[in-house]
C-alpha cells in the first residue's frame, strides 16, 4: 500500500523549520545538506516567512509561487525586484513592486 504524500511549496525558512525537527543522528545526507543550505540562506524566522507569503498573495495579488520566490530573495530594491519580476509572465506597476517591496522589509 503506498502513502498518498502531500506537496507544497515552501519557503526556504519553513524548510528550515521542518527539516530543525529531524534526528540528524537518523537523517539522510540529503536532510543534513538541505539542512544546512536552508540554515545558511534562510533570511527570515519560519513564522515570519509565512506572513511575508499571505500577505503578498493577498496585498500584492501574486501567487504562492511568486511570493515564496520574493520571500526566498528578498529583493532590496525595486530594480532588484524587477529582475526577478521580469521573468513572470505578468508586468507589475511600480506601485505594486513598491507594495512588495514595503511588505518585505
Amino acid at each position: 500500500m503506498s502513502e498518498k504524500q502531500e506537496k507544497r511549496l515552501l519557503s526556504i525558512p519553513e524548510a528550515n523549520q521542518i527539516l530543525a525537527k529531524i534526528d540528524m543522528e537518523k537523517a539522510d545526507q540529503i536532510q543534513k545538506r538541505t539542512l544546512d543550505y536552508t540554515t545558511k540562506f534562510s533570511k527570515a524566522e519560519a513564522d515570519s516567512a509565512k506572513k511575508l507569503r499571505k500577505q503578498l498573495e493577498d496585498e500584492a495579488g501574486l501567487s504562492e509561487e511568486e511570493a515564496v520566490e520574493l520571500v526566498n530573495i528578498s529583493p532590496k530594491s525595486v530594480e532588484e525586484l524587477r529582475t526577478f519580476t521580469s521573468g513572470w509572465r505578468k508586468l507589475l506597476s511600480t506601485e505594486t513592486l513598491e507594495k512588495i517591496l514595503k511588505i518585505l522589509h
